[in-house]
């Protein structure tokens, strides 16, 4: 009796699924394009852009992200530089907010200490592995093979 309500749950969810219309994704738009005062301000717009992870995307940057927080983000950080703040300045706002995360480069201190010194530490463990390995393979006589013709 329950292989039998099993399966009839389970036909009733893929009738569901079947049936349900496919739904569009939201297109994003900025209410206003960005509109910059001089090259030099759009360089420095999109330097600074292309160096920060967008919060919800993760592995983009809030240059190559289409997500609603990233477009948001997008124009706190020009309302931030039009507010006349420092990249670095900028960059503390949103650490403070969103955690180191959302730098690309995540500065070296007492969160990272591991991510930046995690691949040396491996590196260096490894040869010291092999390094044992070498040295214990070394002191053993290689046993004479009467069966090898040289």
């Amino acid at each position: 009796m329950s292989g039998r309500v099993a399966g009839l749950l389970l036909s009733l969810l893929c009738a569901i699924v079947l049936a349900s219309p496919p739904v569009p994704a939201q297109v994003v738009r900025d209410a206003a394009p960005l509109e910059f005062r001089d090259r030099a301000e759009e360089i420095r717009f999109h330097d600074l852009v292309a160096e920060l992870r967008c919060v919800m995307c993760q592995n983009q940057s809030l240059a190559d992200s289409n997500a609603q927080i990233a477009h948001d983000l997008r124009r706190e950080v020009f309302d931030l530089m039009r507010a006349g703040k420092s990249d670095a300045e900028i960059r503390d706002f949103l650490v403070e907010r969103y955690g180191e995360f959302v730098l690309y480069r995540p500065r070296f201190g007492g969160h990272t200490w591991l991510l930046w010194l995690a691949p040396a530490l491996l590196v260096l463990a490894g040869g010291l592995v092999i390094a044992r390995i070498l040295r214990v393979r070394s002191r053993q006589p290689m046993a004479a093979d009467e069966d090898q013709e040289w």
